[in-house]
């Protein structure tokens, strides 16, 4: 039984779609990174805070368990 024969430059262009792909994550990743660094850490630290407030829920947690559902 004979296997179909791929041509090789097929084969490189695979691998260059490949390389092309990890480029461009490491470029989504590195300019997520940017966006953090712009904050100095105790404005990262009140922001969480802030948010976490926000989120906290009534000290017997029965609104936590039914949030989102009807």
């Amino acid at each position: 039984m004979r296997r179909p024969k791929i041509p090789k430059p097929s084969w490189k262009l695979v691998g260059l779609a490949g390389l092309a792909g990890v480029a461009a994550t490491g470029a989504v990743i590195a300019r997520r990174r940017r966006a953090h660094d712009r904050y100095d850490p105790d404005e990262l630290r009140e922001r969480l805070h802030r948010r976490l407030a926000e989120v906290t829920p009534s000290s017997n947690g029965s609104e936590a368990a039914h949030s989102g559902t009807k």
